[in-house]
Formats: structure tokens, C-alpha cells, sequence
């Protein structure tokens, strides 16, 4: 090629082309537009699709059969066949369930088996057991959060926005909810690189919208 401005042209082409893009890229999108075929639950009937205003959702609508092997969330889907490490998670959520102390929804990572994962528990008020995130590795559920607040201000009938952001190398995780440029929790922890994303709730009811998943990049320790 005699033009070398046309041959550079062409090698960084090639190098901004290639597959590192699509690190970044989304996971998943999902508005249950189309049912919920890529989530496997652990009660099955304990979920459906339901229509909301014209909008397909993805409801917990009563309380799973589900027994876990050690004290943690019964009500749970996961996002089947896809672990992560370092990821970025968005979701629309909203709790159907009467204010009480405990009322919560949750978000599961890392999910290795029912034995071995994390989970943040969004909280009506916080203590050791509400509104932290959570380990579960062959025990019941530990407090791991090093940063949490008093408690999460659910709305009725309202859709409230959660990110899950998860970084291996330094264990970091973070947790916002609404508010999406301070963190409402953050904790610091190493023990599962990767597993599986899923939705639900400690013991309670309600419903998710607008999920999106990003991996990340992997950072350097």
C-alpha cells in the first residue's frame, strides 16, 4: 500500500475493531417483554410475568417452598449459564409488601450454589441481619458490610433504581440505590471471584423491571 496515512487509517481500524470492546458490553438487557426464560427460580411458582400498566414484569408474587441449606434468602431467580466477575448491574425494583421493619428486596452475586454466595438486602431498617450485604458460605448468612446507612426508604408503588457494582481484584463491592453517584453500602471481600446474578427477596414480595448487566473490564490488584 503506497498511501501510508491509509495504511495507518487501516491499522488502527484493526486495533479499535478487535474483541476488547466487548468486555464492556451488556450482558444482559432485559424488560420481560419477552417472559423470563433466561432465569431459573428457586420456587417456580412463586414467579410469574405479569402486566403493569401496559408493561410486562417480572413478579415474586407469594412466598417460595424453597428451604436453604443455611439462613439465607428463600426467594430467589438467578440469571442462568452466565457467571461474572466484574460486572455493573442496574434494575427497577419495587416492593409489594406492607412497611414492616424487615421488608426487603435482594439482590444475589457471586452465586456459586445454594451454600456458597453473596447478597445485598435492600432493608426497611437496618440492623446486624437487614439492610447489609451478606455473605453465605456454608453458614449462615455474615454481615460483611463495612459502610451501610439506617435503612432503605421503600415507596409504595414506586420503582426505585439499584446498582450492584462488583471488582474482583480489590473485592470491592458497592451498592446504590436510587441515588446512583454515592453509595448506600459498600464492602470489601475476595472469597467468590465469580457466579452467577439473581433476583429476590429475603422472605418478602415484589416486583423487578429494566435489568442490565455490564461486565467490566477486569481491573488490576
Amino acid at each position: 500500500m503506497k498511501n501510508p496515512l491509509l495504511l495507518l487509517s487501516l491499522i488502527l481500524s484493526l486495533m479499535t475493531s478487535g474483541t476488547a470492546p466487548a468486555e464492556d458490553a451488556a450482558v444482559l438487557k432485559e424488560d420481560f417483554s419477552s417472559g423470563a426464560s433466561r432465569w431459573v427460580p428457586t420456587d417456580a411458582k412463586a414467579w410469574r410475568i405479569t402486566e403493569l400498566e401496559g408493561n410486562r414484569v417480572y413478579e415474586l408474587f407469594q412466598q417460595s417452598h424453597y428451604e436453604p441449606p443455611y439462613r439465607s434468602p428463600f426467594n430467589y431467580s438467578l440469571l442462568k449459564d452466565t457467571p461474572l466477575g466484574d460486572f455493573e448491574l442496574t434494575a427497577k425494583v419495587s416492593t409489594t409488601k406492607a412497611a414492616y421493619g424487615h421488608r426487603d428486596m435482594c439482590l444475589i452475586f457471586g452465586h456459586q450454589d445454594t451454600a456458597h454466595f453473596y447478597y445485598v438486602h435492600f432493608g426497611e431498617k437496618a440492623d446486624d441481619h437487614a439492610n447489609q450485604i451478606f455473605i453465605v458460605n456454608q453458614a449462615p448468612r455474615i454481615k460483611i458490610s463495612e459502610v451501610s446507612n439506617p435503612g432503605t426508604p421503600w415507596r409504595e408503588n414506586h420503582w426505585h433504581t439499584v446498582k450492584l457494582v462488583r471488582r474482583v481484584s480489590s473485592g470491592l463491592i458497592q451498592v446504590f440505590f436510587d441515588d446512583l453517584s454515592h453509595p448506600a453500602m459498600e464492602a470489601h471481600d475476595k472469597t467468590f471471584a465469580t457466579g452467577l446474578i439473581g433476583l429476590g427477596s429475603f422472605d418478602d414480595v415484589g416486583i423487578w423491571d429494566d435489568v442490565e448487566i455490564r461486565r467490566l473490564p477486569a481491573s488490576r490488584p
